[in-house]
């Protein structure tokens, strides 16, 4: 097992797009097995597939991995409660509607407050729509390697 310090002796995450595999396992301080594992207990990690099934990662998935990696080596998380853990840091982090109209300024000084308003709640739900979309492609990724077991 890794040593509780080592998170805080990552490397900086550099400043690109994607990242592969092995770029993370080395940003992290994760073997590569360990991040595919991942994917599959921890819905909120999802990297791009492409040909292949190459796997390419982009710089929220390298700071939920580091997340994932504190839970479970620093913290003593299970996988199931690191998920657990996970699952009510984003429920708590969702503003309500009320707390959204508390930090917009006021209307003097924009225009249009609802257009704001308007624009964050967009923001918001297609932050919800890419988890959600996500998670459905990991979904339908599974029947289908279990309908080509089935041939």
């Amino acid at each position: 097992m890794l040593e509780p310090s080592h998170n805080a002796l990552l490397p900086e995450i550099p400043n690109k797009r994607y990242f592969i595999i092995g770029e993370v396992g080395e940003l992290c301080n994760v073997k590569p097995h360990v991040l595919r594992y991942w994917e599959q207990e921890f819905p909120q990690l999802s990297p791009v597939k492409r040909r292949g099934n190459r796997r390419y990662y982009q710089r929220d998935d390298v700071l939920m991995i580091r997340r994932i990696r504190s839970l479970l080596y620093e913290q003593g998380y299970t996988i199931s409660g690191a998920r657990l853990q996970l699952q009510s840091e984003t429920v708590v982090l969702k503003p309500t509607f009320e707390e959204v109209e508390e930090t917009l300024p006021l209307a003097e000084n924009v225009p249009n407050q609802s257009m704001a308003l308007f624009a964050y709640q967009a923001q918001i739900s297609q932050n919800m729509l890419n988890i959600v979309i996500k998670d459905m492609i990991r979904e339908l990724e599974a029947v289908a390697l279990l309908l080509a077991k089935r041939v």
